[in-house]
């Protein structure tokens, strides 16, 4: 059963009440506090807004932190202590079905397409899906977009992924390539840069795309409080006009001008590797032209959770997202 994420909120709240101080403003820029689900690549066309200076453009000081984790994310909107959250709206419908007056609106897609890939053990050119069955791989959290869209792709062709497969799914995000290399598994589900690290050490191949064989789904979005949105529109505005130039350069450049850009967000990859890696995503047309996300999108991911067993109930589009500001 997934857990409930706002238990603690109340507690998080007092305490970021009581350490949190004003904050400076950069020389009349307007500071906002930009949280993450996790720092990758995948993401790389907010990390070209941050390194080209964008938001500056635009008015805004955005300061960003990694979440580590779209519960993370959401508790600290809630807390106070991020003005806008970056992770799959997916939480944004379990915040909401959990009866919370103040909860997430997006207001921004980035990603249409999944962003990991199955890694085998070595490569294999004929693989289909169906050659899962029977084999243990390394999953994601329930009720995690990777988790749920693997599913998705599972059952898109005959498998049911209760029984078909023994997926694993006790394993830290963080060390599932790890956990591959060290003999786990006959295969794992895996970001980059992880996909690309373990194929380059040997110890594995990238054999299928998640996002190709799943399809186009609203992976991951931005979103707001509604109380934060009503108070500071000009800010939502201003941010998203920063997201779409940044859509815009890497919709217009090659795979290499967009790692060169991004490269100091990643200091810890080679170049060529970071090269590799965003053509991969750019290759399979990762991120979206504009930062609408409509309707059908989010009726697409309501099917998904619902498939996964994860969705109470359903939620009316016009509750949870809005398109004014990409409009």
């Amino acid at each position: 059963m997934r857990k409930k994420w706002l238990l603690p909120v109340l507690a998080l709240a007092v305490l970021a009440f009581a350490l949190t101080g004003c904050g400076k403003q950069s020389s009349g820029l307007k500071k906002v506090r930009l949280q993450e689900v996790a720092h990758s690549i995948f993401y790389a066309p907010m990390y070209v807004a941050l390194e080209e200076g964008y938001f500056e453009e635009e008015g805004l000081d955005v300061e960003l932190k990694n979440g580590n984790g779209a519960d993370k994310v959401m508790t600290a909107m809630i807390a106070g202590e991020a003005d806008i959250g970056f992770m799959g709206p997916e939480a944004t419908i379990y915040v909401y079905n959990e009866g919370n007056e103040n909860y997430g609106v997006n207001f921004a897609q980035l990603t249409q397409r999944a962003g990991n890939f199955l890694v085998g053990r070595g490569a294999d050119p004929d693989f289909k899906w169906s050659d899962l069955k029977g084999k243990t791989v390394i999953g994601g959290r329930a009720g995690g977009m990777p988790q749920m869209v693997f599913e998705y792709i599972l059952k898109m062709n005959g498998l049911d992924p209760k029984k078909d497969v023994n997926i694993i799914q006790n394993i830290d995000f963080g060390v599932t390539a790890e956990a591959f290399v060290g003999g786990t598994g006959d295969y794992t589900v895996e970001f980059e840069p992880h996909a690309t690290g373990v194929e380059k050490d040997g110890s594995g191949a990238v054999i299928a795309s998640l996002g190709v064989d799943s399809g186009y789904v609203p992976y991951t979005c931005f979103s707001a409080l509604e109380s934060y949105m009503n108070e500071h529109p000009d800010v939502i505005q201003s941010f998203v006009k920063g997201i779409q130039k940044g859509l815009d350069y890497v919709n217009s450049h090659s795979s290499e001008e967009i790692a060169k850009i991004i490269q100091p967000q990643f200091e810890e990859t080679d170049f060529d590797t970071l090269k590799t890696i965003v053509e991969r995503y750019h290759s399979q047309d990762t991120w979206k032209k504009d930062t609408v996300f409509t309707e059908e999108a989010f009726e697409l991911l309501q099917n998904i959770l619902e498939e996964a067993g994860v969705l109470e109930k359903r939620v009316d589009y016009d509750d949870l997202v809005t398109t004014r500001f990409s409009k």
